[in-house]
């Protein structure tokens, strides 16, 4: 009963070999390991032995959304489609990305915090509105929306697949925020006591536990993250959660915003009013 209560304590099934109880703990992310999506590298190691020649990172970049463009039909057909082919929404791992940055809890954000859930077993507690109880209007509105024919087509998963593992690629090979295992990130969040494991909130920085969303936004500064809250968190979040960072991909204009978007869980934090 209690985990129908309490449905942030759920785990699923994962593709990272990994049990998700572990992935989703703070002891993963004091110590953590590589992570890959099975089978992602070996499908597609002529894109990444193409990428093992490439000298700077946009070149990389180029060479990736060149290959996704070929492989799910991204590019502008050479040839007028018929009139039904010119209706069809063809889902890219772009749209899903810049509709995220409009709108993380539309149908974009919701599919991909599906693909966290499928490829890593952690389930989201926000969509919309607090996922507590299970039935509930907002669970069947998050999982309508994540199914939702719109986004989730041609293949999404796998371009996501594809999409994280060329960023732990990129971070290895160009290595944008140093040799260290984490990085410093930053959230402005309202509501801050809703999310709160362990700890109270006070005056000066406090040390909190808390449970984010399986998908998350951070800013790579505190001033940018100050205009989305009254609290501030600051998580030294694992590289082996990073799905996206500012100039993995030129072509997605969450790049210019300094945002960065990183497997969610529970995370030790230095929390203050902003």
């Amino acid at each position: 009963m209690s985990h129908v209560e309490h449905p942030h304590t759920w785990y699923t099934t994962n593709l990272v070999g990994l049990p998700a109880h572990v992935l989703a703990g703070t002891e993963f992310n004091a110590h953590p390991v590589a992570l890959h999506i099975v089978g992602t590298r070996e499908a597609h190691s002529g894109l990444f032995a193409l990428l093992d020649t490439s000298r700077e990172p946009q070149e990389a970049s180029d060479m990736f959304v060149h290959y996704l463009s070929l492989v799910f039909g991204l590019q502008p057909a050479a040839e007028p489609r018929s009139p039904a082919e010119a209706r069809r929404w063809r889902a890219s791992y772009i749209k899903l990305l810049q509709s995220w940055g409009v709108d993380s809890n539309g149908q974009a954000g919701a599919v991909l915090k599906g693909w966290v859930e499928s490829r890593f077993g952690l389930v989201p507690c926000f969509h919309h509105a607090r996922l507590a109880r299970f039935p509930s209007a907002a669970w069947v509105r998050y999982l309508e929306e994540k199914a939702s024919s719109r986004f989730h087509n041609n293949c999404i998963h796998q371009q996501l697949d594809l999409l994280y593992e060329f960023c732990q690629w990129a971070l290895q090979r160009f290595k944008p925020f140093g040799d260290q295992a984490h990085v410093p990130l930053w959230r402005g969040i309202t509501r801050c006591d809703e999310q709160i494991v362990d700890g109270a909130l006070g005056p000066g920085r406090r040390k909190l536990m808390v449970q984010l969303n399986n998908l998350v936004s951070f800013a790579t500064s505190s001033d940018q993250a100050e205009c989305f809250g009254d609290w501030l968190l600051r998580a030294e979040v694992p590289l082996v959660k990073l799905l996206f960072y500012p100039g993995l991909l030129k072509q997605v204009p969450l790049s210019g915003e300094g945002e960065v978007l990183a497997i969610g869980g529970r995370y030790e934090v230095e929390a203050r009013y902003a």
